[in-house]
């Protein structure tokens, strides 16, 4: 497996240009499948889940093409597999989006459940029971969801608890049902909404858009010509960034952002001691070369902060100026890095869903090991603010969500190389 080796100590300064949003990408190509035109989207990041979405796409027969901008159209009419394998699945829980639109359009899905990161439970029940109550016959055999019906028929779902991937699922299922369906408790997170925003391009009719009531009017088709959407620009990216900048009290900018994606995130690093200012599609952050202060956070469902940034914000305050509380309420194993920033000297301390954060001056290098993808990044940037060298192993979870972590880090000053398996 490959790693990075990183040299800690350097002030992290510069620019960067942030990558499409993985989150929102993963569900737009899967939306693709709806489409009865071509579709061409822009700004895809280039990481090892996108691949594996374009070739679970690939061997359904879909054709896919890249122009010289690196732009991805995307023709199902080809389509002549209606299956999500396992070998392809087991990897990337995301894949479990492609079960609602194949479903809608075509009438049948096999798909297998899927896999992911280690970072707590994530049942496809809510996906499942909606299907259902949209008219749905669904069996689960053998590690695989078999799942049919005539014609999908709108109904009211109210969600057993906020889901994004359950949300986008049925959110694509309900384009091409019969007559409105109406998705209450559903996600409110930008992604889901640019996927949204990217189906009403296509000719849905969706209303409530960044809401938690969606209301979708069903067609009997969807795809229009020379359709080209362009991706969200990725939050999470943005602000791993952000934060590997405050931990070195360094100074960047960022460009291609949407500050209002980070109202959280930015909030807590200003009350960390950065000053953050932003512009229309910029956001710049500067700590004045000094230490951040403890930040104590809960995360919770978009708007409010995110799970997807609680273990860079960790990382942050083991070496701030104080002490900090860490709340996570979204997912129950997701505090798996802690351990490996304890043998960096980090002083952490857990119980239950919380953890207890007393800031030290230095952290010192080690070999560590990556559990899932923002650990493996709260652990590079813990590398980046140590003394010495540290190695992060297991780092193919990085690149499921990081496109090309290690060059972009080194723009900004960082020591980083990646060491071939």
């Amino acid at each position: 497996m490959d790693k990075l080796l990183i040299t800690g100590g350097k002030q992290l300064t510069g620019t960067l240009t942030v990558s499409g949003a993985k989150n929102a990408a993963l569900p737009i190509l899967a939306a693709t499948l709806l489409s009865d035109k071509p579709v061409l989207i822009g700004n895809i990041p280039h990481l090892h889940d996108i691949t594996t979405t374009l070739e679970l796409l690939g061997c359904m027969g879909v054709e896919l093409s890249v122009d010289e901008k690196l732009n991805i159209e995307v023709n199902s009419s080809t389509i002549t597999k209606l299956e999500a394998p396992y070998e392809l699945v087991r990897t990337m829980r995301s894949s479990i989006l492609v079960l609602g639109p194949l479903l809608a359009r075509f009438g049948q899905a096999d798909v297998s459940l899927p896999g992911g990161c280690a970072i707590g439970a994530r049942p496809v029940d809510i996906h499942l029971i909606g299907l259902e109550k949209m008219g749905a016959d669904i069996k689960v055999e053998n590690g695989y969801i078999h799942a049919k019906a005539k014609r999908l028929k709108g109904c009211s779902l109210i969600l057993d608890q906020v889901t994004v991937t359950g949300t986008e699922n049925l959110l694509m299922a309900a384009t091409l049902a019969e007559g409105k369906t109406i998705i209450e408790n559903a996600a409110r997170e930008p992604e889901v909404s640019d996927l949204a925003n990217f189906l009403n391009k296509m000719g849905a009719k969706i209303s409530g858009i960044g809401t938690d009531v969606l209301e979708i009017e069903g067609v009997e088709r969807l795809g229009v010509e020379d359709l080209h959407y362009n991706v969200l620009p990725d939050r999470i990216e943005a602000g791993t960034y952000l934060v590997a900048a405050a931990m070195t009290r360094g100074k960047i900018r960022l460009n291609k952002i949407q500050p209002k994606l980070l109202d959280a995130v930015l909030d807590k690093l200003s009350e960390a001691g950065a000053k953050i200012t932003c512009g229309k599609d910029w956001i710049e952050l500067d700590m004045h070369g000094k230490r951040p202060k403890a930040v104590s956070i809960r995360t919770a469902p978009f708007p409010a902060f995110p799970t997807d940034m609680q273990a860079q914000f960790t990382a942050m305050n083991s070496i701030a100026k104080g002490v900090s509380t860490i709340t996570e309420t979204v997912f129950e194993n997701r505090f798996m890095h802690v351990q490996e920033m304890q043998r960096m000297g980090a002083n952490i301390k857990l119980e239950s869903n919380t953890a207890i954060c007393t800031g030290v001056k230095n952290l010192t290098a080690a070999p560590v090991m990556a559990t899932d993808l923002r650990a493996s990044a709260s652990l590079v940037l813990s590398g980046l603010a140590a003394e010495g060298e540290t190695l992060v192993d297991r780092i193919y979870h990085i690149d499921r969500g990081y496109d090309h972590i290690e060059e972009k880090l080194s723009q900004l000053g960082a020591t980083i190389r990646r060491i071939p398996r």
